[in-house]
């Protein structure tokens, strides 16, 4: 049996305003039915408060994880042995990775909310993306981890 050691687990959250825009979608869905009554009221502020939480809650449920010798981004898990060197990219380097420097080939997690992140060759000659771009609020760490996983 194989035991699951996670080096590196981060969970891409939206911003907690995102969670007031949620808010006030459904106030918006209720005061679109105000005319109709009490009860469409209700449940406009209900339904649409929900849907757009449902919304955020699933944009802000990426993680980013290194485990078991595997970079695993959203749905992707690349074997560290397929990975070139890690590069940590501050704000304005990763913006410009996200705009006109991007690769349409690359397999790229972004999220606008988190300005820095890592780009990571792909070394493999069979895999046609060049780099994988991810977004993270801790970049060394990612970093860190994708070194220990390579050496293990």
């Amino acid at each position: 049996m194989q035991l699951s050691t996670a080096h590196h687990d981060e969970r891409l959250t939206a911003p907690r305003s995102w969670w007031g825009i949620a808010v006030l979608t459904g106030l918006a869905g209720a005061l679109m039915l105000l005319p109709l009554g009490t009860l469409p009221l209700l449940a406009g502020l209900v339904g649409g408060t929900a849907l757009a939480g449902v919304l955020v809650s699933s944009y802000g449920s990426a993680r980013v994880r290194v485990v078991n010798g595997a970079l695993a981004v959203g749905d992707a898990r690349i074997p560290v042995s397929a990975l070139g060197e890690p590069e940590i990219l501050d704000a304005e380097e990763a913006r410009a990775w996200r705009t006109y420097k991007a690769d349409t080939r690359a397999f790229m997690l972004m999220r606008s909310y988190v300005p820095t992140a890592v780009r990571v060759e792909v070394t493999d000659p069979a895999d046609p993306t060049p780099y994988v771009y991810v977004s993270t609020r801790e970049p060394q760490a990612l970093v860190s981890a994708l070194h220990a996983a390579r050496a293990a």
